[in-house]
């Protein structure tokens, strides 16, 4: 209730009148301590230093619905991103909701969304369907999937359906025309299409996804593919999930990465476990070696302070041969646009502590 007063007394200010036990404030303020040894680093290889986000990304929203009768209502989302540590925005980004800005209609037929959205294999907000790994898109570069692996993020101008549930089914279709261009012209945008089926019933918790990104927008590169699969069954005492993806965009790369993990009750917070492996070849390269390789385990441990409130800690490693080797790191994590464009944040070749708080309200 308190929470409902609240954003009905932000909004107020808008002449926006609605019913208030619709409307609900949230958020989450995430904070910690992070060293990292980044062995690919020409420089500052070794690093400590405050960080918002490492484990939840820091937020704040509001999420209303409205009831229309037969079954039928519309509902909206509305989520900003912001780093804790100093106030500004975490996802980088000029518009007022940075996270996800969402409108949607559902009934028997399902749901219907438009706006800005988490892409389906994206790991964040809610049309996000992506499971089989423990630490989800927490902790980090080295304890996410979708940092390890390939991700979409967020996409704009989207629109995404979701189907009833059926015995613990559901299908998911998304399709996104990306960010406007001056010529307003479709062929010059960026354009996402992503299908999958999710099915939660009884312990299991699994997922299948494609996506396909042209970027025609911005690099006018081949389009980009991913296939992800997510597996997990709740046995009660354990949790044991397994996470495959397989992606490639021809004339640049193609890799596969493999994840196996689990999490556990453990004097009464939680242990969240796994082991990653990347391999793939980065076609771009015309002379030396072409392939790389990653091998990273991660591991945290949870402890509620309260409902709210959560302590945890966090450890990584990650060794990396051939092409993520620390001496070629060292000497191509200049470049962008390549395999090679995350290596400066130590999630291939390095590894990873932390410890930190996290508050929901």
């Amino acid at each position: 209730m308190k929470k409902s007063l609240i954003a009905l007394a932000v909004l107020g200010a808008s002449s926006v009148a609605f019913a208030a036990s619709n409307v609900t404030l949230y958020g989450v303020i995430d904070t910690s301590v992070v060293y990292t040894h980044n062995a690919g680093a020409e420089k500052s290889q070794n690093t400590t230093d405050m960080q918002s986000g490492f484990r939840n990304g820091s937020r704040w929203g509001i999420r209303g619905v409205e009831e229309l009768g037969n079954g039928y209502s519309v509902g909206f989302i509305l989520e900003d991103g912001f780093n804790s540590d100093d106030g500004t925005n975490a996802q980088d980004y000029t518009g007022g909701f940075s996270r996800e800005a969402k409108l949607y209609i559902q009934g028997g037929f399902g749901q219907l969304g438009f706006g800005r959205l988490g892409s389906l294999a994206g790991g964040a907000q809610s049309n996000s369907i992506l499971s089989g790994w423990a630490l989800g898109t927490s902790y980090g570069t080295q304890g996410t999937w979708t940092a390890y692996a390939k991700g979409n993020s967020r996409v704009n101008n989207a629109i995404a359906y979701v189907t009833p549930d059926f015995g613990g089914l559901t299908l998911h279709a998304m399709y996104s025309n990306g960010k406007k261009t001056d010529t307003n012209e479709w062929a010059y945008n960026d354009h996402y299409y992503g299908i999958g089926a999710r099915y939660v019933m009884g312990g299991f918790k699994n997922s299948l996804i494609f996506e396909a990104a042209d970027g025609k927008g911005t690099a006018k590169d081949e389009t980009a593919y991913s296939i992800n699969l997510g597996l997990g069954y709740n046995l009660g005492a354990i949790t044991p999930q397994f996470a495959y993806q397989y992606a490639w965009q021809d004339n640049s790369y193609k890799q596969h990465t493999f994840g196996l993990s689990a999490l556990a009750p453990v004097a009464g917070g939680t242990v969240k476990a796994g082991v990653k492996y990347l391999m793939g070849k980065d076609e771009t390269v015309l002379t030396g070696e072409d392939k790389y390789r990653s091998l990273n385990i991660a591991a945290a441990y949870e402890y509620p302070l309260s409902k709210r409130t959560t302590v945890w800690g966090f450890g990584s490693w990650a060794d990396g041969s051939k092409m993520f080797s620390s001496s070629n790191l060292k000497k191509l994590s200049y470049l962008s646009g390549s395999v090679l464009k995350d290596s400066k944040k130590a999630n291939y070749d390095g590894f990873v502590f932390a410890v930190g708080m996290t508050h929901n309200f």
